[in-house]
């Protein structure tokens, strides 16, 4: 790929699946919450996880410590398609409904702005029957680096 030609659609799709590859070799918290990679794609990611017992609160429901961490692994495994690293720069969340043990909750991430070294992530989680429980907004900041050393997969 020369640096005046943009990356065709496959070459992007490979691209993000080769970082979630990497990522994911090393990311003891989604393999740790069983935390499935159901889809990535440039710029996207869509995870799920099924609420076990040991992830309710004192009310029975999920705490929201564990939708926080799908809804943030869903926005690092997005914002990281590119073989270049981007990190957290904020994030906030807005619980909406509760979650229950037995619950599989599907985190989509999609990147809605990006200027700079600067992005911005909506994620949307919902639970088995579509019912919205949460929204997660995350902003990036890109750093040094690449995700997958040696390899000239990058966007231009």
């Amino acid at each position: 790929m020369s640096d005046t030609s943009s990356p065709s659609e496959q070459q992007l799709q490979e691209t993000a699946e080769a970082c979630c590859q990497a990522m994911l070799k090393g990311d003891g918290l989604t393999n740790a919450l069983n935390i499935v990679i159901e889809r990535v794609a440039h710029c996207s990611s869509e995870l799920s996880m099924t609420v076990q017992d040991w992830m309710t609160n004192g009310h029975k429901t999920c705490h929201g410590g564990m939708i926080f961490s799908l809804a943030d692994s869903a926005f690092a495994y997005a914002c990281n398609t590119e073989n270049q690293p981007n990190v957290a720069a904020s994030v906030s969340i807005d619980y909406l409904n509760a979650a229950f043990a037995g619950d599989t909750l599907t985190a989509s991430a999609q990147k809605t702005f990006q200027r700079g070294r600067t992005g911005i992530y909506d994620v949307r989680v919902e639970n088995q029957k579509g019912e919205l429980i949460a929204l997660f907004r995350g902003k990036s900041a890109r750093i040094p680096g690449v995700i997958i050393p040696g390899s000239d997969i990058t966007k231009n």
